[in-house]
């Protein structure tokens, strides 16, 4: 009798219309009614293969594979960290139920619903909306899932922020708190902290707050959640795509260390070393400088790569040691001084060209 197996397969079945042949029975096999007696020892269990006939599937009008797929149809299988299709059907207090096809609804809550800080989740969310969600967890005893939107957008973040530190690419974000290490900004959406010592402005740092400052990257890292900026590298860059080398700028001494003194020019700072203030031997720059000064410097290098200019005075000297006795002797005659600097340097470079083609000409 395959009366039995028909009636399941039908049961199960939605897609396919099992063939004919499958309902026809054998009268001639059709036990009478005095034969129906059985021992319950009989019968078998539904796993056992005695219970079901190897031909059945024979007859169903699919393939076994078929079959099998069909029931696969059913199982979701969701896992977390899977990416799935959902459609909101209802917005809570809490936050939102989801139907992503699965036996019961999915709910996502609302500190998962974006990234960024949101007032509601209508923010982000519409009632019928269809989109894409990150399965966060293994069902609970109820068979429900949970979702997140801003689990997606952290990864994405991540992935565009690699992208732009790949780029060297400058962003420009608004300070949102500072502390005493420095201050803090987001960038697509992730928290970015600017130490101190790479903020660069005329404003105190407790006034940073609310201002948009140009970003370069330090350290992008996603397993220690680091991510790091420069203002002073950024505006460095800035600052160098209007500036050369051998170029004369006044500036302002900003602070004195032992080894040299940092001048701001034009709102980036540059490195005067102890030994680019004077052709004379210097015990320490507080013998020369004094914080406020105003002074003509020249650039000797810029370094777009770690945001750094050189300057020099020493280059400026008509005589060996003017830094030291009249320095506003070096000021007064620093452009003609630089020019001279500016030529020295041409010439050097035509020389290492006529070096390099005569060691090429001869190989």
């Amino acid at each position: 009798m395959i009366e039995n197996s028909s009636q399941t397969l039908k049961e199960i079945s939605d897609e396919k219309e099992i063939k004919n042949s499958i309902l026809e029975e054998n009268t001639s096999d059709t036990p009478k009614e005095d034969d129906l007696s059985f021992e319950t020892k009989d019968i078998p269990s539904a796993d056992s293969s005695s219970s079901r006939r190897n031909s059945d599937l024979d007859t169903a009008g699919f393939t076994q594979e078929e079959f099998a797929s069909l029931l696969g149809k059913y199982d979701y299988n969701f896992k977390p960290g899977d990416l799935v299709k959902g459609t909101v059907f209802a917005l809570e207090p809490k936050g939102a139920m989801i139907d992503i096809g699965a036996k019961t609804a999915a709910f996502m809550p609302m500190q998962e619903v974006s990234i960024n800080r949101v007032e509601g989740l209508s923010d982000v969310l519409q009632p019928s909306e269809s989109r894409e969600f990150f399965i966060m967890s293994e069902e609970n005893e109820d068979g429900q899932l949970a979702l997140s939107i801003r689990r997606i957008e952290y990864q994405r973040a991540w992935e565009r922020v690699r992208q732009l530190q790949k780029e060297d690419a400058t962003i420009y974000s608004e300070v949102f708190a500072t502390n005493r290490g420095g201050a803090l900004v987001r960038v697509e959406g992730l928290r970015g902290f600017i130490p101190g010592s790479h903020i660069s402005a005329r404003k105190i740092k407790e006034d940073l707050e609310g201002e948009y400052l140009p970003l370069k990257f330090l350290e992008v890292d996603e397993e220690r959640n680091r991510l790091v900026l420069s203002h002073r590298r950024a505006l460095v860059e800035k600052k160098m795509n209007r500036l050369e080398v051998g170029e004369v700028v006044v500036g302002s001494v900003k602070g004195i260390k032992p080894y040299g003194a940092f001048i701001d020019i034009g709102g980036v700072s540059g490195l005067l070393h102890i030994s680019e203030i004077s052709h004379e031997h210097i015990e320490t720059p507080h013998n020369v400088l004094n914080v406020n000064d105003q002074m003509k410097v020249m650039i000797i290098d810029l370094d777009s790569e770690r945001g750094r200019i050189s300057l020099s005075t020493k280059a400026l000297e008509p005589e060996p040691g003017d830094m030291l006795t009249d320095p506003q002797k070096v000021f007064n005659k620093a452009e003609e001084m630089a020019a001279k600097y500016k030529q020295m340097l041409l010439e050097q470079t035509d020389e290492n060209e006529e070096q390099a083609i005569e060691v090429a000409e001869s190989v």
